[in-house]
């Protein structure tokens, strides 16, 4: 694995989601770098993930559309910083496809992960039980950091995952 000291972890501006779960990293692989499956999971329902563009490798697009239970789309615009197969994916909102650095943020009245830039890593550790899940989501001030976490970034982010689990889990018991 890759020096996993890179992306120091400060708890005045950054979140964390650790967890165990039983299936094995590849699936988990494989659902956090496919669109179609993607879109399956990522937000916690009622909302959904209408859209999904990848384009894996370092400089390459993470686009995702979300949709409100109302309605209201929430696209989200990212560019991947690292990609180790089955290990770590890295990306972040500051910069667009290409290293090209994102358009200001406008502040808006109704609260979103769009007010704010951030960093997210995702990194997948084989454990005796299936894989050590972790999410290190970086901020830039202490403010968005509060924010992202008063939206639920827990609960959002475990909700997200325990459906991405439950499609593992479906698919191999189709499969098998």
């Amino acid at each position: 694995m890759a020096d996993s000291n890179l992306y120091q972890f400060n708890p005045e501006l950054d979140l964390m989601f650790e967890r165990i779960i039983d299936v094995p990293r590849e699936p988990v692989w494989t659902a956090w770098t496919t669109p179609e499956l993607l879109k399956q999971w990522f937000c916690p329902l009622p909302w959904l993930t209408v859209e999904c563009e990848i384009d894996l490798r370092p400089g390459g697009i993470f686009r995702t559309t979300m949709q409100s239970p109302e309605g209201k789309r929430h696209p989200g615009t990212g560019c991947y910083l690292e990609v180790i197969p089955n290990e770590r994916l890295v990306w972040t909102s500051a910069l667009e496809a290409g290293f090209r650095p994102a358009k200001p943020i406008v502040t808006k009245t109704e609260k979103s992960c769009d007010d704010f830039a951030f960093t997210a890593v995702i990194s997948l550790a084989p454990h005796v039980n299936g894989t050590q899940y972790t999410a290190h989501v970086m901020h830039a001030t202490k403010e968005a950091r509060m924010q992202h976490e008063a939206m639920g970034f827990q609960e959002g982010w475990g909700k997200a995952l325990d459906q991405l689990v439950a499609m593992i889990k479906s698919d191999q018991r189709s499969v098998g």
